[in-house]
């Protein structure tokens, strides 16, 4: 790659000689600011600065590079500099395919679909690459189903990207459309495309978000020449899936050189099962991984959270103190691995660090410490916490719901009830946390009435078992019974507590009738 800040110091001082000593027009002059390669070695806002210092006539090579730079950094001053450009951009170059798809990139990144749209429709010729652009845009913006109805409008030649972008956008969606739309592509996908190792990995991770883990296997199979990316793609939608053993299975069969994805998908997998074998594979890959990603904040903290999982707090503790530059996500799985291994107040000395070094918490941190105080159960610590929270992180669902919770849990609740009243738009873990709460507390009446209030596609698992122990709690197994006998899809650990309670009834009833 080369020494590419002695490069770029070099290229700075011959552009300063030339500017001073060639005349405006000078075509050596042009031509340097056309290598603009601050972008490919990610220094856009370098590349906005020389940008500004031109004034000389631009050119279809220019506008792409700055439209590209733009999209790069997509700040303010970005989007101030990329949108000034294309408004003031001459109409001959609005014919041009190669700009407007730079400026379609650009403004779908900036998050400005309707600008893009227009100038997506402005092209009179469209080729395969504006519509790769405004599809891709529409993924980047959570709008697949958008990407979706623009790719049945092709009447061109598909190339390798549409098939990959396709794939993506099928993936995020994962609905019937878009498995009926993704498998109909791959079946009918020309055979010159059934070699690229690109297109197929997107096709196996569709795959594996369709749930059709034997199709995902097919083409997995299919593939000559695995990279560690395509083996990645495999591995990882085994996890989705939750079949970490065959994540495992497929790891040790890997005799290429890993990479990021690969340590943190192994790592995953590993804390997923959290049993003798795991253990044994994931301890031996940290302890055997090279030194260059002991600095990776990625794969550190996919090893911490692992660690966490296995119950060795200390060990995980160690990788922590390996990193130099430890963020917000890293604090996370450090907290998140405390109250897990029952040493909740531990996460309250990590929010301390974190004050110190200024780092600003997120929406799931201040989840974590909540679920700290839930553990712990004290009110005043529970109370002093939520003073800390910004309003504006309080009325975030996944707050609140911890909050509900955490006032179950410390027996209060009306408070948890007020939370509870104030959610608007109430989804399965608001209505199991405020039942939970009622049970804990031994209002198992309140907590029968919320349950059959709540709308039937809501109730998991974890909401019947909160009010089957709700019914526990008050001595309700004439309700339980019912509750359970109405419930459609019996799990395994859901059969466990009904069982539990009513042998736990029969043994109560055998001793009133001893004593009587």
């Amino acid at each position: 790659m080369g020494d590419y800040s002695k490069a770029l110091l070099f290229y700075e001082k011959a552009l300063d000689i030339w500017q001073k000593t060639l005349p405006p027009n000078h075509p050596l002059l042009a031509t340097s600011y056309d290598n603009i390669g601050y972008i490919e070695n990610g220094m856009a806002e370098k590349a906005l600065d020389l940008f500004e210092q031109i004034h000389l006539k631009l050119n279809t090579v220019i506008y792409t590079i700055v439209f590209n730079a733009c999209s790069q950094l997509a700040n303010d001053r970005a989007k101030k500099i990329g949108k000034k450009l294309l408004d003031e951009m001459p109409d001959n170059y609005r014919n041009d395919n190669v700009v407007l798809t730079s400026a379609i990139h650009m403004l779908t990144k900036f998050g400005d679909i309707q600008s893009a749209e227009r100038v997506f429709h402005s092209i009179k010729e469209k080729n395969i690459i504006t519509y790769g652009a405004m599809i891709k845009g529409y993924i980047g913006n959570e709008m697949s189903e958008r990407a979706l109805d623009l790719f049945e409008q092709i009447h061109l030649k598909l190339d390798s990207v549409i098939h990959t972008i396709v794939f993506n956008a099928c993936s995020q969606l994962g609905n019937d459309r878009a498995m009926k739309i993704g498998k109909k592509l791959l079946h009918e996908m020309h055979d010159n495309y059934r070699n690229d190792n690109v297109v197929l990995t997107s096709a196996i991770h569709m795959l594996m978000r369709f749930g059709d883990i034997q199709s995902a296997e097919r083409v997995f199979h299919s593939i000559k020449e695995k990279n560690i990316i395509t083996y990645g793609a495999m591995m990882k939608g085994y996890i989705e899936n939750e079949m970490s053993e065959k994540t495992l299975d497929l790891f040790e069969q890997i005799h290429l050189k890993l990479d990021t994805v690969s340590y943190t998908i192994v790592f995953n997998a590993c804390s997923q099962l959290a049993n003798d074998r795991a253990k044994k594979i994931g301890k031996k890959l940290f302890d055997e991984m090279p030194d260059n990603y002991r600095n990776d904040n990625v794969v550190l903290t996919s090893a911490t959270h692992m660690l966490m999982k296995f119950g060795e707090a200390e060990s995980a503790e160690r990788v922590i103190k390996l990193m130099r530059n430890k963020d917000v996500i890293t604090y996370g799985a450090l907290m998140n691995g405390y109250n897990m291994n029952g040493e909740p107040w531990k996460c309250f000395e990590v929010w301390e660090e974190m004050k110190q070094r200024d780092i600003v918490l997120n929406e799931i941190i201040w989840t974590i410490l909540i679920g700290a105080c839930s553990k712990i159960g004290m009110i005043r610590q529970s109370q002093y916490i939520l003073h800390q929270v910004p309003l504006h992180i309080q009325n975030q669902k996944q707050v609140q719901n911890s909050v509900i919770h955490m006032w179950g849990k410390c027996g209060s609740v009306e408070k948890a009830r007020n939370v509870y009243e104030s959610v608007d738009d109430r989804d399965t873990v608001t209505y199991t946390a405020m039942i939970n709460g009622f049970g804990l507390n031994g209002m198992g009446s309140e907590a029968i009435k919320l349950y059959r209030e709540m709308p039937n596609n809501l109730r998991n698992e974890v909401t019947h078992i909160c009010v089957l122990n709700a019914c526990s709690h008050s001595g309700f197994l004439h309700e339980a019974q019912n509750i359970y006998n109405v419930i459609s899809f019996k799990t395994e650990k859901i059969v466990t507590v009904m069982v539990c309670l009513s042998i736990l009834f029969i043994i109560l009833a055998m001793i009133i009738l001893y004593y009587t």
